[in-house]
């Protein structure tokens, strides 16, 4: 079981239902380095072991200005073959639950596809959103090459990725790549109302769901009734549609 209280880089509060993780390095802007991504492989450890909501925000009014540079400059071919950051949220995308992320202020390079790889992306009024990688000489290596295009469309995608088109908060509500706007103060508030909702759902249903969403083309219709023949047999079927039933009765 992961040590929350020992992470250096993550503020991790755990609930009955979700825990929210708060991206913790102001000084850098909450850069994400390699002592973050290890905390981000522990945190998801331990969600795949007990399934819940993960909630991602950024501390003192920043989600993440990307990797941390001073640690990329000095990277070399051997570091980019390991896929770094493209494995930590390649993890995070597909933890059982869903993730939120929770989004303040500038969130770019690998704190935009940090952001990508969430299941819903709420935000403030403050939001910068994009990758500006070519700038740096490399690329998004990290999921925005493909997420990105399945988030907004290929023409957008492309303005972002080649020509570092930065979005702002109602630039990116305009294309649904977030999907609210808050005022920083109540934004980890709707976070929390989202996994609200999510939390009235019949949990083994959203965790199956959330997979066969992500399944390959070719595998429907195969999985989604071989998926809906568990559910069927579920307790919480049985309970949930008796209810139902009943409260339509009064």
């Amino acid at each position: 079981m992961a040590d929350f209280a020992a992470f250096t880089t993550l503020r991790v509060t755990e609930q009955q239902d979700r825990v929210i993780a708060v991206l913790d390095r102001p000084e850098v802007r909450n850069a994400i380095d390699q002592a973050m991504v290890d905390e981000l492989h522990a945190l998801c450890a331990e969600l795949e072991e007990n399934p819940k909501v993960l909630i991602l925000t950024g501390s003192e009014g920043i989600f993440a200005s990307g990797a941390d540079i001073a640690q990329l400059r000095e990277r070399r071919r051997e570091d980019a073959l390991r896929g770094i950051n493209s494995t930590i949220f390649h993890r995070i995308a597909r933890l059982p639950m869903p993730v939120i992320a929770a989004v303040d202020g500038y969130a770019l390079g690998g704190g935009a596809e940090l952001a990508f790889a969430a299941d819903f992306r709420l935000g403030t009024p403050t939001v910068k959103i994009g990758n500006p990688e070519t700038g740096l000489g490399i690329m998004a290596a990290a999921g925005a090459t493909w997420r990105l295009k399945e988030l907004v469309g290929e023409p957008l995608a492309k303005e972002i990725l080649l020509a570092g088109r930065v979005l702002s908060a109602e630039e990116a509500l305009a294309v649904r790549l977030i999907t609210e706007i808050h005022e920083p103060d109540a934004l980890l508030d709707a976070a929390n109302a989202l996994a609200d909702r999510i939390g009235k759902q019949d949990p083994l249903a959203v965790r199956i769901t959330k997979t066969v969403f992500h399944a390959p083309a070719e595998a429907h219709p195969v999985i989604d009734t071989l998926a809906q023949g568990i559910l069927f047999e579920s307790p919480a079927k049985f309970d949930r549609m008796q209810a139902f039933l009943e409260r339509k009765k009064k």
